[in-house]
């Protein structure tokens, strides 16, 4: 087992532990509620008469699920995009729940495989989902296939951990990162910056965020760099 492998089948663990103990909007877990960002763009989308959205590492739907409550009413559509099965057998449940599932598309892949059809989708999100991909080169090629998918006037938002930490909370020692792409601040927004020339940037900032997570039964501090990145694709 190679280590993106390595990995790869740890965040597995991770995941599929909190995807079947913790509830969707819940309190005790990240899946309590949507990111507050994402949400505060759909107003942007008020004069739309329909909305496609892609959520890229979709997950159980934390942020897919809301949007899609939002949009029901537009002739709208959310592709939710995931590799584990976890995930998205637990959002074709939650999207039955909360009576969305006519919105939601769902589609296992990897993201760093998956590809994004030209103009097609009026908001595309990334929440931490882009640190996941197996390498520098692999995150370029997919970034650059979101404006080219993005229609006119329409928003991407890149939620990414940069510069993480792991420390185990009963030693203090600090732990291999088990994060496929761990990039500095700085070499993570040139990328950005570069991709998305000529766009308008609604929304840029770097918050520096703590969880307790689990590792192999362990309690870890997971410390991280969490930069939010909003762009808008003017009409040319």
């Amino acid at each position: 087992m190679n280590n993106i492998e390595f990995i790869r089948n740890e965040e597995k663990k991770y995941h599929d532990f909190c995807y079947e103990n913790y509830k969707l909007f819940e309190e005790g877990s990240w899946l309590y509620k949507p990111v507050k960002t994402v949400m505060d763009l759909l107003p942007l989308f008020d004069n739309n008469e329909s909305l496609n959205v892609i959520d890229l590492g979709c997950g159980v739907g934390r942020n897919s699920i809301p949007i899609a409550e939002a949009i029901k009413n537009k002739n709208g559509k959310v592709v939710c995009v995931d590799l584990l099965d976890s995930a998205l057998n637990k959002l074709k449940e939650y999207s039955k729940q909360y009576k969305v599932e006519k919105v939601i598309r769902t589609e296992k892949a990897d993201i760093g495989n998956y590809k994004i059809k030209p103009n097609e989708f009026d908001f595309i999100i990334a929440v931490s989902a882009l640190e996941h991909v197996k390498s520098e080169e692999v995150f370029e090629e997919v970034v650059r296939q979101m404006p080219e998918g993005t229609k006119n006037n329409g928003v991407n938002c890149l939620i990414i951990n940069s510069e993480v930490q792991e420390i185990d909370l009963e030693t203090n020692e600090k732990l291999d990162v088990l994060m496929e792409l761990n990039l500095s601040i700085e070499v993570m927004m040139n990328k950005l910056s570069s991709i998305y020339t000529g766009w308008e940037v609604l929304k840029t900032v770097v918050n520096p965020l703590e969880y307790n997570i689990t590792r192999s039964e362990k309690p870890v501090l997971l410390k991280t760099n969490a930069i939010t990145y909003v762009v808008r694709k003017s009409i040319g």
